[in-house]
């Protein structure tokens, strides 16, 4: 069923709100992975606030929706919105990544409630999802596995031995997301190691594969809840993102994977939010 022009506009709301976290949260620490931590936000932003079954007063609550951000460098954006959606006291995000604080740089599930693995090594947190989605058949639950990976990390060959195993298990109750941003720390994915098509390798092992605009709201949420219904096989969804989305000097540049922000830098980006959803709405 398509979102209603209200989810839409709260939805878009709380990714302004989670953008200017992270850039908060980036000025703060001294420094942070803020390209593809904006990049990944509205996937994030859809799932905890439309379709993930969860009680973040509740963390653990044992038929919860799991989440594993394989992409572990993201853990800057994905603490910002667990702050956002109250896991616990956003306030402790001004001592991200500093001596004490709960909050390294990638997440510690023993540390920071909602984090329902660490990662961190790349290439890992797939085999994570599909672990947890055949304990679930197997015990009998209902919940629903999501991860979402970075692009540069299926460079990994363990992305595609956990990718066989899904298939081979018919994890209908695992869905997958590729933030397509075409960036990682060296530069272009293809100038790297060529991925392209991922639609179509994916589907070579089995996976439904579904491929949207990974900042529509409108999109994104036909694409979670199409997967809801696919049986017998996992669903990837590719996203096309842009590394830094909403910060006009930080979109679309590599070196932006990692970076800190003096205190224009961060107005000028708080400027840039602004502008965006001014235009789009939230």
């Amino acid at each position: 069923m398509p979102l209603t022009a209200d989810e839409v506009k709260l939805l878009q709301q709380k990714a302004k709100d989670v953008r200017k976290s992270i850039v908060d949260i980036t000025f703060t620490a001294g420094g942070g992975h803020i390209g593809g931590s904006l990049s990944q936000t509205d996937i994030l932003v859809a799932l905890y606030y439309k379709y993930m079954n969860i009680d973040p007063k509740n963390p653990k609550k044992e038929d919860r929706d799991r989440m594993i951000l394989s992409k572990g460098h993201g853990g800057l954006g994905w603490a910002a919105v667990l702050g956002e959606k109250g896991y616990f006291d956003k306030a402790l995000l001004k001592n991200f990544n500093k001596t004490g604080s709960p909050f390294g740089m990638h997440l510690d599930s023993l540390k920071v409630p909602g984090c329902d693995a660490s990662t961190g090594s790349l290439g890992h947190g797939l085999a994570i999802a599909v672990g947890m989605a055949i304990g679930a058949k197997k015990q009998g639950k209902n919940f629903r596995t999501y991860c979402v990976m970075g692009d540069g990390e299926c460079c990994e060959g363990s992305v595609w031995e956990a990718a066989i195993i899904g298939a081979f298990h018919k994890l209908d109750n695992l869905t997958a997301f590729v933030d397509r941003n075409n960036l990682m720390i060296d530069g272009r994915t293809e100038d790297i190691t060529m991925l392209e098509s991922l639609d179509e390798k994916f589907k070579a092992f089995g996976w439904e594969v579904l491929h949207v605009d990974g900042h529509d709201m409108q999109k994104l949420g036909g694409a979670i809840e199409q997967a809801q219904t696919i049986k017998n096989k996992p669903t990837m969804i590719i996203c096309d993102t842009v590394k830094g989305k909403c910060v006009d000097f930080m979109e679309d540049e590599s070196k932006w994977h990692y970076g800190g922000l003096d205190s224009d830098m961060r107005d000028k980006a708080f400027a840039c939010i602004d502008t965006y959803y001014d235009k789009v709405g939230g």
